[in-house]
């Protein structure tokens, strides 16, 4: 004779099912994104092994020395990196259970990447007003192709915390939301670490 469950009993048994899904469902986007990490490894590896190997490729034109202005980029590198300390603060905010507290360090972290793009832009501006094109050498393809390439991540990086800022405000702290504040956190700071070698690599040893 086949055995029924009672109401009660298939309910319990359902929800016991999803709440083994979902950690597994949150597992599987978290493995994703570092997949996805590792394929972005590559990319500004990539970039970086080319910008070195066209470097002194200027076509006689403007090389690394003319047309860096360091002081602007020292500006810059202090403000992602204060980003990247205000990004760790939310982090610790969530692990306490502070939305607002939360929410105003991802405000901050927002902020700070919208004016290092800021800076980026006006950077770029200054090198084409010069006559410094995408176009101009093959040193100045690979700078363009390289710091670029990272402006654009930090955009997306803007971009997507924004989104989960209006998430958390609306839901709170869930495993969802947490799980998606610790993808962005580590995405944002491994735009902090690409910046320090492209700071190292493009700008230190261009003007030394």
């Amino acid at each position: 004779m086949a055995h029924s469950h009672a109401p009660g009993q298939a309910n319990q048994s359902d929800t016991h099912a999803e709440h083994h899904d979902h950690p597994n469902q949150e597992e599987m986007r978290s493995l994703g994104f570092w997949i996805y990490l590792m394929t972005d490894v590559i990319l500004f590896g990539t970039f970086f092994a080319t910008y070195i190997v066209l470097r002194n490729n200027t076509n006689g034109g403007p090389g690394p020395a003319d047309l860096f202005e360091i002081n602007g980029i020292i500006i810059s590198t202090f403000i992602l990196l204060a980003s990247s300390y205000t990004c760790g603060l939310a982090l610790l905010a969530m692990n306490k259970g502070k939305r607002n507290a939360l929410l105003g360090w991802l405000g901050i972290t927002v902020l700070l990447g919208i004016v290092f793009i800021i800076f980026e832009i006006n950077e770029f501006t200054h090198l084409v007003s010069l006559g410094a094109t995408m176009g101009t050498s093959a040193f100045l393809s690979a700078f363009y192709t390289l710091v670029g390439t990272h402006g654009i991540h930090v955009i997306i990086g803007i971009v997507w915390m924004i989104g989960i800022m209006i998430q958390i405000s609306k839901k709170g702290i869930t495993p969802v939301t947490k799980r998606k504040v610790n993808v962005v956190s580590l995405f944002w700071h491994f735009l902090d670490v690409v910046w320090i070698f492209v700071f190292t690599v493009v700008y230190l040893m261009g003007v030394s």
